[in-house]
C-alpha cells in the first residue's frame, strides 16, 4: 500500500504544486513568524523580572516585620519558669545593692571595686538580652541570662560579707 501512494505520488507531482503557495505567501509568514519569536523572549523577560522584584519585595518585608516583632521578646516568651527565676534573681539583686550602697560612704573605695565587677556583669547581661530576639537557640540564651542573674546575687552577697568582715575587724581593732 506504501508503494501505491509513493506512485501516486509521483505521477501526480504536477498537480500538488500547482496548489504552492506564492514566494510573497512565504515572505509574509516568515516575517510574522519572526516578529512573534522576537515579542515572546520580551514578554517573558518582563514576566520573570517582575514576579522576581515582587518576591524580593515581600521577602524584605517579611524580614523587616519579623525584627520588628522580635524586639520586643522577653525571657517569658521563651520560657515562663526561666522568667520566675530571672525576676525572683532582680528582686533579691536590688535588694542586695540596696545595701551595698549603704555601706558606700564607710567603704568608698572597696564599693567602687564592687560596683565595677557588678557593671560588668550587667554589661554582659544586656548584651544578652540584645541578642535574645535574633538567637537561633533562645532558651540557650535564657539560661545564660539567668544564670548571670544568679552570679550577680552570689557576687553581690560575697561583697556584703566582705564588707561585714572589714566593719567588724575594724570595730575590733578599735577596742
Amino acid at each position: 500500500m506504501n508503494n501505491r501512494l509513493e506512485t501516486f505520488v509521483k505521477e501526480n507531482r504536477k498537480a500538488f504544486d500547482v496548489m504552492e503557495p506564492s514566494a510573497a505567501l512565504w515572505a509574509k509568514i516568515e516575517l510574522e513568524l519572526d516578529t512573534k519569536k522576537k515579542k515572546k523572549p520580551l514578554k517573558l523577560y518582563l514576566w520573570m523580572s517582575a514576579a522576581a522584584a515582587i518576591v524580593v519585595v515581600f521577602g524584605l518585608v517579611w524580614l523587616y516585620a519579623g525584627r520588628l516583632q522580635n524586639k520586643d521578646l522577653e525571657i517569658a516568651d521563651v520560657s515562663a519558669s526561666y522568667a520566675k527565676k530571672e525576676v525572683h534573681f532582680a528582686g533579691l539583686i536590688t535588694e542586695k545593692r540596696d545595701s551595698l550602697a549603704i555601706f558606700a560612704s564607710a567603704n568608698p573605695e572597696l564599693y567602687k571595686k564592687f560596683t565595677a565587677d557588678l557593671r560588668k556583669l550587667d554589661e554582659d547581661y544586656e548584651r544578652l538580652k540584645a541578642e535574645l530576639p535574633t538567637s537561633p537557640n533562645q532558651t540557650f540564651v535564657v539560661k545564660a541570662m539567668v544564670k548571670n542573674r544568679e552570679i550577680q546575687l552570689q557576687l553581690l552577697k560575697q561583697q556584703l560579707l566582705i564588707i561585714n568582715q572589714v566593719d567588724d575587724y575594724k570595730r575590733v581593732n578599735q577596742i
